[in-house]
């Protein structure tokens, strides 16, 4: 199991987790152009612990579920980096999206746990998209007003989750990489056709 653990794509994964702390350090101090820097090297593992992982196939459940697990601190983080760095493109003008989104965060983990037993986070495709976008989102709003990026981002996330509320209910426990509700879908057409 050791062995199993200490992958390329899991020590990918934890090195989110283990940077965090460093990350919030830096938006304390104001070192806002170091904490760039090492938010673009931190951030970029989420799509290199995958690729690793796919390339020599190194896919385990181990690594999925920690891939997920970390994905939910380094997410909720960059939220916070976000309201720290950029709040006037955050609160006032998304409110209202981010009471929605927060509060279906917390339900989509009530509603995998009440139907899979273990709360989950899955990797649909609108969910990796928006992983990318709000990871991209910190750079930009440097330079420019984000507002209406934030609010698309919001809008995408508020789908996704109830995409993924729907995946639960209809399916129960399914792969986290599944791409989406249809791929679903359509794979048990095609279980049911004769």
């Amino acid at each position: 199991m050791k062995k199993q653990f200490l992958t390329v794509p899991n020590l990918l994964s934890l090195s989110r987790v283990v940077f965090l702390p460093l990350l919030v350090y830096l938006v304390l101090l104001g070192q806002h152009g170091l904490f760039l820097l090492l938010f673009i090297a931190v951030g970029s593992t989420d799509f290199f612990d995958g690729y690793v992982a796919r390339r020599f196939n190194m896919v385990t459940e181990t690594g999925k579920m920690l891939d997920s697990t970390v994905d939910v601190f380094f997410y909720v983080a960059t939220a916070w980096f976000f309201y720290q760095l950029h709040p006037e493109y955050l609160m006032a003008p998304n409110s209202y999206f981010l009471i929605v989104f927060f509060s279906l965060f917390a339900l989509s983990f009530i509603v995998s746990f009440v139907r899979c037993g273990k709360p989950i986070m899955m990797h649909t495709f609108l969910l990796r998209l928006n992983g990318v976008l709000v990871y991209f989102l910190i750079t930009p709003s440097y330079f420019l007003n984000t507002t209406y990026f934030v609010t698309a981002i919001l809008i995408i996330y508020i789908v996704a989750i109830v995409e993924e509320m729907v995946i639960f209910v209809r399916f129960g426990q399914v792969d986290p990489d599944t791409p989406s509700l249809l791929s679903l879908l359509e794979r048990a057409k095609k279980e049911r056709a004769p």
